[in-house]
Parts: C-alpha cells; structure tokens; sequence
C-alpha cells in the first residue's frame, strides 16, 4: 500500500498512534558485486547514500540497495541486521512486501487484458462490477478502468475508514490474521462520498485512493478468468522468470530469508509485525526482492511486458491536484497507470512506484530506457520514518544512481 502515516496505509495509520521508542540496533554496511568497467555508480557513493536513507528513516531502521545496470554484476549496499540484537546482517536476497508497488504489477496485468481485447480502458466499472460503486453519490458508471489505474476516479480509500482504523492503530495484533474480502474493503469506501466524481470533457482531478486497486483486481479477475494474484503470478512472475517474488495471499508468513520487521506501540512495547496478512489485496500483495524488483522494472521500461501501444498508455501521466498529503510527501512527478513519472537532475526522468506497508518502504526505479535500475527496500526496528524525509534521501540516491558518469568498481560482500 502507499500511504502518508496520517492515513493511507494499513501499517501507516496502524502507527500513527505508535510512540517511537529508542532501540539501538547492530548495523553492518557493505557493497557487493563487480561493476564492468564504465559502471556509472560506486561503492562508496551508494555507501554514503544509502546512510543518508537510513538516518532520514530515524537512525534505526534495516536498509537495502541494490543497482542494475546493462554490463556486469549489481552494486548493492546494506545496513542493519536481520533481527533485532541479532549481529546477522541484512541477508542480500531478503525478502520483503512490496506494498503499493504491487499496483504497478496489477496495472500490468490489465494493460496486457487490454492488448488482447478482453477489457477496454474506456469500460466502465458498472460495465464490470455492477452495483459495487454506489450509493453516497459514488457512480460506478463514471468511472473508467483507466480512471482506477491513474488514481483519477475521486473514490474514497477505505484506508481512512474510522473501523478501519481503530482495527489497526488499537487492535492490530488482534487483527493481525485479516481476511476481510477486497469487495467487502469497497463497501467499507462506498460508506463514504467520494472525493469527486470524474466529469467527461472536465478537468481531470487526481486523488490517491487504495480502493481504486481493490476495483482493478476484481475486474482483472472478471476479464482474465482466474484470481488477480494467479494472474500476476502467470502472466508476470512466472513469464520473467521471478523466482523470489510470491503473492502469498492469506498466508502470513515471509518466505526465508527475510528481515524481521517490528513497530513500537503506545504501551511502550516492540511488536513484532513480521507476519500478518493485512497486505493481502491487489492494493499490496506482492512479495519481492531487490533483485526481482529492477528486473520486473526494467522488463516494463524496454517493452517485454506490454506491446507498444499499452506501455504508451501506462506512461500517459497526469498531474497530481486533489491529495495534498501525496504531494508534500512526493513533491516532484506525475502520475500514469500504476506508475509515477519522475524528472531527473541529468535530463530525463525514470518511472517508479513507491510501497509503504506495515513496517516496510519499497522505493524502486528505472530509467526511461530500461538500461538501468535501483530498489532501496527498509525495514523498521521501532516507528516508522518520516516520509517526506525518507522520500528525499531515496530519491537522491536514486537520481545519484541513475545519473553519475564516472565508473566506479565495486568490491566483493561483506
């Protein structure tokens, strides 16, 4: 899920109300790999980047880099361990949620049905799902599947519902084994008027909203046949070749190896929030690794993934008016299908979806061309970080990683 810690992610609203608690952690750094010569990013840079995204998380958080390029083995970076008072460094090949990039998956997957006529963009959710998206002025015949991939639909996340809420920030451990159905989740946001209702020929109007996923899946379930995670799974997964990338669904528990994740509570307690199943839904369901995750981008970005025409569509941005958190937090880029588009300080952007889940931030990057990609994955020992800080330190090095010149080597793992 992607969310600001005010409201729009299960983990973010779960620790709104959480206290920070001091808890120094064992911390090792370490690059990997050997650059082929020319490689444009290097060890010690990517080191002092990605300290700077571990103290713009708090100081006590697990972090994870890893950059790809089209010659030679990966630079990957890391600090931190796998466990609390554990001296186990970060395992290279952790597993970890994705969060919210999970909708760059599933938007995928529905460009794909498009390509091969099985739904339009233009097809209305009513079309698909009649009756879901009503009541409390929602109008499920205003809405486009495209609408719901680019966020532009106004519909309420039901993230923000009180319920919702109060589940998470007071009962989570309680609560930690959710199985509540993505239809039940879009009742919950039809409670609630939305934000807008798009308008044909109006000005497009952009409000982030994790409903708009739970609706892609259900259609993509419709068009395609099968489960949205058996889609993604076949169509995506399995056609790259991702080894280390799962969509456990109701299964709580992280594939080995992983890196335990853990958020502090009002009682002052650590809790560990490694194994849960709130992240179950099309909205943040995809378990990854570094690795996985730039070939998956960079699989996209040079149109292994999706014909000529639908990668067009999923790059058609718009600009972000209606979500005043979303932009404080992510100042810079637009928004397309399940993918932000970014401007580079070298000239030129890259493509990104950002994941923030409970206890975890994903933060992948590719450039425009596919040649080159970044993921910087963190894990929380104590509170979650403040996101317009770690967003900073990410996208710096990300823009570092995408933009410097001057090869580098790396040097064997620590």
């Amino acid at each position: 899920m992607k969310m600001p810690p005010s409201r729009k992610t299960r983990a973010a609203v779960l620790t709104a109300a959480l206290l920070a608690l001091a808890a120094p952690t064992a911390a090792t750094a370490a690059t990997a790999g050997h650059p082929a010569p020319g490689h444009s990013y290097g060890e010690d840079q990517l080191r002092r980047d990605l300290a700077a995204v571990r103290k713009a998380g708090g100081g006590d958080v697990n972090v994870l880099a890893r950059v790809d390029g089209p010659h030679g083995a990966p630079l990957m970076a890391r600090i931190g361990t796998r466990t609390v008072g554990s001296s186990a460094p970060i395992p290279w090949n952790a597993h970890f949620r994705v969060a919210s990039t999970t909708k760059t998956f599933v938007a995928t997957v529905v460009l794909q049905l498009a390509a091969e006529q099985r739904l339009s963009l233009d097809d209305t959710v009513e079309h698909w799902l009649p009756g879901a998206v009503a009541g409390n002025g929602n109008d499920g015949s205003r809405i486009t599947v495209r609408d719901l991939l680019r966020q532009t639909s106004g519909l309420y996340d039901y993230i923000d519902d009180p319920e919702i809420q109060d589940r998470l920030i007071n009962h989570f451990d309680e609560n930690r084994y959710d199985t509540t159905p993505a239809a039940d989740l879009v009742a919950v946001a039809m409670k609630h008027p939305p934000a807008f209702v798009p308008r044909p020929g109006g000005a497009t109007r952009w409000a982030y909203s994790n409903t708009n996923y739970l609706l892609a899946g259900m259609i993509a379930e419709k068009a395609g046949g099968a489960p949205w995670d058996e889609l993604v799974e076949r169509r995506v997964i399995a056609g790259l070749g991702l080894r280390d990338t799962s969509v456990p669904g109701l299964d709580p528990h992280l594939p080995d190896p992983h890196v335990n994740v853990y958020l502090t509570g009002a009682d002052g307690k650590r809790l560990d929030v490694t194994e849960h199943s709130f992240q179950h839904t099309a909205d943040s369901g995809v378990v990854s690794t570094t690795a996985d995750l730039n070939t998956f981008f960079r699989a996209l970005a040079d149109g292994r993934l999706l014909p000529a025409a639908q990668w067009r569509e999923m790059r058609r941005t718009v600009e972000r008016t209606d979500d005043p958190e979303d932009v404080a937090e992510m100042p810079e880029g637009t928004y397309g299908l399940g993918l932000r588009k970014v401007l580079l300080s070298c000239g030129g952007f890259y493509y990104t979806h950002e994941g923030d889940g409970a206890g975890v931030n994903t933060r992948p990057a590719v450039s425009a061309d596919g040649g080159r990609a970044v993921t910087i994955s963190l894990t929380t020992t104590t509170a979650p970080p403040d996101l317009a800080a770690l967003n900073r330190a990410t996208g710096t090095l990300v823009d570092h990683a995408l933009c410097a010149a001057a090869p580098a080597q790396g040097s064997p793992a620590s």
